[in-house]
């Protein structure tokens, strides 16, 4: 595939003009897909509008070149270093969970991914529900599951990037297609991070994942402009959720397709001030911390690279929780009935309520 990096030369001056950048990923998208085995297409049903995703029947199986790791964190950084790896790459996931089975046999099933990742990163599995000790970059023994509590791994899969010198770089939580998981690979392996957020890193090329219907997409429960979201001043009487999302996004069309579809949703959702920004624009807006900007700048400053993203603030515009990657019907009403019914006040993030709910409900 033509990535980012490829695209650009060191100095930023672009090599290949839009025009004819457009018409080669067109042929490469083609030409992969012809190469593509059956089994890797069909597996993409994850970014359909009825994709379910309730936690798998059978349980997952990781590649055989994940690294066999005795989960002392410190090791595995050295060994990655004493190979010449970029650094560890830390997997947090769930032996049944649906967003990881579309890492593991959609993304690591492609050829160009897999060799990449391998030559230029030590991947180590953790379970987000494991028992197993691990001793991380600190010194510091922990199970697991309150290792990734306390590493805000609220979602599965997470992704902990971190280079030779133990320094975390990077992090995808949740599902991305691949072509913005290569991208992010490329982005850690070639140091991008020192220049730049991943943010412009990205938006430097034509995503073919840019396809979709043209303008937002427009919901009864969006809250009209001018946008003041301050919340500095007055307490917000409910929580808010401001959906960041823009034009020409199919994951936004499966979004309001699919999971904004369902009653269940819809009932949760009353429950909030709700808020629809796009997020490259320049349209005016006032935070929730009072700031003046344009939704552009504030989708920068938030970091915000994917589109929709979804992110929660509280009633004095503290952030609580966001949703920057796929997200289906389960995933969206947990985060949803997270926040309307103030666990946020109780837990230390959603992993810490979500493993509570499990441990509840009897689920292994």
């Amino acid at each position: 595939m033509m990535y980012v990096r490829q695209i650009f030369n060191k100095n930023g001056s672009e090599i290949i003009g839009q025009g004819m950048l457009s018409f080669i990923r067109h042929i490469v998208v083609f030409c992969t897909c012809l190469l593509l085995p059956a089994t890797v297409l069909a597996a993409d049903d994850i970014m359909s509008p009825d994709f379910n995703d309730e936690p798998t029947a059978v349980p997952l199986k990781k590649p055989d070149w994940f690294k066999l790791s005795f989960l002392d964190l410190r090791e595995d950084l050295q060994e990655a270093k004493a190979s010449g790896k970029k650094g560890i790459l830390l997997y947090f996931g769930q032996d049944h969970c649906p967003y990881c089975k579309a890492l593991l046999e959609v993304n690591f099933s492609r050829v160009d991914i897999a060799r990449y990742t391998q030559e230029n990163f030590d991947v180590i599995a953790l379970d987000t529900r494991g028992s197993r000790t691990v001793t991380d970059l600190e010194g510091r023994q922990i199970s697991e599951k309150e290792f990734s509590i306390d590493e805000n791994a609220n979602f599965t899969p997470t992704l902990l990037f971190f280079d030779p010198t133990g320094k975390e770089v990077h992090r995808m939580v949740g599902y991305y297609q691949p072509y913005t998981f290569m991208a992010a690979l490329e982005y850690v392996a070639d140091k991008h991070y020192l220049q730049q957020p991943f943010r412009d890193y990205l938006s430097r090329a034509e995503s073919p994942e840019h396809e979709g219907k043209e303008g937002l997409n427009q919901r009864d429960f969006f809250l009209p402009p001018p946008h003041n979201l301050d919340r500095t001043r007055f307490a917000g009487q409910r929580p808010l959720v401001v959906f960041f999302e823009q034009s020409k996004c199919h994951a936004c069309d499966i979004l309001h397709n699919g999971p904004l579809t369902h009653q269940d949703i819809l009932s949760h959702i009353a429950n909030f001030d709700v808020v629809q920004l796009n997020a490259w624009s320049k349209e005016p807006i006032i935070t929730p911390k009072g700031k003046r900007m344009t939704a552009g700048q504030w989708a920068e400053k938030l970091d915000i690279f994917y589109t929709p993203t979804i992110v929660f603030f509280d009633e004095h515009g503290d952030e609580i929780v966001r949703i920057a990657s796929v997200v289906h019907f389960n995933r969206l009403n947990r985060v949803l009935q997270y926040v309307s019914t103030r666990g946020y006040l109780k837990f230390r993030n959603f992993a810490d309520w979500n493993a509570e709910r499990e441990s509840r409900e009897g689920l292994k």
